[in-house]
């Protein structure tokens, strides 16, 4: 008696059905086209008013394209469904099936997708694309959809940026960072590994917030996409003394009253260490800043130039005065006035000590004849007697 096959009943999610293709006829080419069709009109990014479906929808359409795109995948799906495909363990002898260990137990195959954002980028070369020009229907997209693309090389995957942050300390000296990076390498079976590797960030004094270093193509690497540029940006922690601003470093002093009006010192430790002492004599009005040149942070343009130290001033004004207070304020105020009286008479206006000079000294034209004629005498006498003496009459 000859015995009867016993069929595998098929579990989970029909993906041909998923991606709208026939599952004995269709081939890679259709597999492609489908899904490019599916994954932009399912977009979350184009579906923000329904965007937790859409995710549902562009995740499942994802994962059957990896599937059947993959011919080990696909081979094990055809036979045993999404249930088999994902349990890990099937028959001895199934199509596709991989031995991970055997020793008696059934062969096992470790069913690995990849994420859809993957796929995406592995398929249109960016990871986020812009819909605001009309969706799909532009003629980028539309190519797109119907299989052709409009790169003529290499696809290039979304550059990665990252935040990198320092001290105002190192970023006034400058150092060098070591940075040890994991990339994932996506072989074109699907299957990935991860790799090592330790990139050097050489910091030089007074780099900015804001300053960008690229490592080229050290992004994730996927099959037929040129990996990833990986960027850094530069930013700043913030420093319990010293803001910046451009290049100047700003710092702002807490003072008495009578310290703004009598004058005082000064400490700061400096980013690099040194002791800083600074006499102020100046009266400090809140407006005030005293402004140190050349300790400020490094600049970039000058090798050995620094921009300037900046100090503010917070004054510490009496919220209460009483009467008793009030009244010797005005005071010595009233005092102060009186001096300032005092030495305005004493050296009197300047319009006024002019004309004492003037009446002293007399005019100048007056000063030039009495001279004249005190050396020399009048000018045709001199003549008339030198002629006598040297020539005779």
């Amino acid at each position: 008696m000859q015995k009867r096959k016993r069929e595998v009943k098929k579990k989970g999610v029909d993906y041909y059905k998923v991606l709208g293709v026939d599952n004995k006829t269709s081939n890679d080419d259709e597999f492609k086209k489908a899904y490019r069709k599916l994954a932009l009109k399912w977009h979350p990014d184009k579906n923000p008013n329904n965007k937790k479906n859409a995710e549902t929808k562009f995740k499942q359409i994802s994962e059957a394209y990896d599937v059947l795109s993959d011919p080990q995948k696909r081979a094990v799906y055809d036979m045993y469904g999404e249930e088999g495909l994902k349990s890990a363990l099937h028959p001895p002898g199934a199509a596709g099936s991989t031995p991970l260990s055997t020793g008696g137990n059934p062969q096992s195959f470790r069913f690995n997708p990849r994420s859809a954002d993957a796929i995406f980028t592995e398929m249109f070369g960016f990871s986020t694309p812009d819909f605001s020009g009309g969706g799909f229907g532009n003629s980028t997209f539309a190519s797109m959809v119907n299989g052709s693309m409009p790169h003529s090389g290499p696809m290039k995957a979304a550059k990665i940026e990252k935040r990198l942050v320092f001290s105002l300390e190192d970023l006034y000296k400058g150092l060098t960072k070591n940075l040890t990076i994991c990339r994932e390498i996506v072989e074109t079976n699907g299957k990935s590994r991860q790799s090592e590797e330790t990139l050097t960030i050489d910091v030089k004094p007074g780099w900015k917030k804001g300053t960008k270093v690229t490592f080229p193509e050290k992004g994730n690497q996927l099959p037929g996409i040129e990996p990833a540029d990986l960027v850094f940006h530069i930013d700043e922690k913030p420093h319990p003394v010293f803001t910046r601003e451009n290049n100047d470093l700003v710092v702002t002093q807490k003072i008495s009253l009578t310290e703004a009006l009598t004058g005082f010192t000064i400490h700061l430790t400096t980013l690099d260490g040194r002791n800083l002492t600074i006499p102020i004599n100046n009266v400090v009005s809140p407006s005030y800043e005293e402004i140190l040149p050349g300790e400020g942070m490094p600049t970039q343009k000058e090798a050995s130039g620094k921009g300037n130290l900046r100090i503010k001033f917070n004054i510490g004004f009496p919220t209460n005065l009483t009467e008793e207070q009030k009244n010797e304020i005005i005071k010595v105020f009233r005092l102060i006035e009186e001096q300032k009286s005092e030495i305005k008479k004493e050296f009197g206006s300047t319009e006024e000590q002019k004309r004492e000079i003037k009446t002293e000294c007399g005019s100048n034209e007056e000063q030039k004849s009495n001279i004249e004629k005190e050396v020399f005498g009048s000018t045709e006498e001199q003549k008339s007697e030198i002629e006598k003496e040297v020539f005779g009459s």
